[in-house]
């Protein structure tokens, strides 16, 4: 399968702004693209980059005062397949961990782990360990959240999204990720797109998605419990400890998101 996959944000700046822009499709998918996904600058802007300590590829421009548009529209090969899910994929001892992984047992600014180690037992710890411990936690929390984009709030965590019970895909994957770290299971936020291919017309508008991984059996396994079941055209962005590590844009001064598109489509016919 092949699908057009892109993004428009229009920005207002009072000032020229610097800004770090986290846009490009993760290295571990850059062989699936049929066309280049270059950002796209309009006024145009010397841009820099970089990768994170994650590995992400980071965008570096100062933005001129004004309005000012990033843009990127490309092609991306997909197997059609939906996420793999591995049933007998086993939770892995603390000791046992890769040294790369531990990173992702601590809490984090938003995926307060330590606030939710009582509640995370209370609720899981009868679970078998592995997958379907994974999975309820994922099962919970797709329940317990009210999706709603008028919920959004930038400044929400892990255990305040548990608390009030509203959010968007961000919170969703903050309270997966910090009940699995709670448990003593690896786990990081991703954001990308997610197509719908699959899913029931009408569409809802485009917009990044967020999920998280999950360290088990030796290997990262994909969980969504916003969507809370296995999606085909899943595209990744980038990985981090949660939100803040992989935010979409950075700036480091006042500015005004005006509008926004996002897209990820099958291109019918595609071979």
């Amino acid at each position: 399968m092949k699908f057009q996959v892109g993004y428009e944000l229009d920005y207002d700046f009072p000032q020229p702004t610097p800004l770090i822009a986290i846009l490009n499709i993760h290295f571990s998918r850059v062989s699936d693209l049929a066309t280049p996904d270059h950002m796209v600058i309009t006024p145009s802007v010397p841009v820099s980059g970089y990768r994170d300590g994650f590995g992400n590829w980071c965008s570096r421009l100062l933005a001129p005062a004004g309005h000012m548009t990033i843009s990127a529209d490309f092609v991306v090969r997909d197997s059609g397949l939906p996420d793999p899910v591995v049933l007998d994929a086993q939770q892995i001892a603390v000791e046992d961990l890769p040294e790369e992984a531990i990173v992702f047992l601590l809490a984090s600014r938003f995926c307060d782990s330590d606030r939710l180690l009582d509640l995370a037992w209370q609720l899981f710890g009868t679970t078998e360990p592995g997958w379907a411990r994974v999975q309820a936690v994922c099962d919970f929390t797709h329940q317990h959240i009210a999706f709603g984009y008028e919920h959004a709030r930038v400044t929400r965590t892990a255990s305040e999204a548990y608390e009030e019970q509203i959010g968007v895909c961000r919170d969703f994957a903050h309270l997966g990720v910090a009940f699995c770290r709670a448990l003593n299971i690896p786990a990081r936020y991703c954001t990308g797109y997610v197509s719908y291919v699959g899913t029931p017309e009408p569409f809802p508008p485009g917009d990044f998605a967020a999920w998280f991984e999950a360290y088990l059996g030796g290997e990262w396994h994909t969980f969504d419990p916003r969507n809370n079941s296995p999606r085909i055209g899943r595209f990744l962005m980038a990985r981090g400890r949660d939100a803040a590590d992989v935010a979409i844009t950075t700036t480091f001064g006042p500015n005004t998101l005006q509008n926004f598109r996002v897209w990820a489509d099958e291109i019918t016919g595609a071979a």
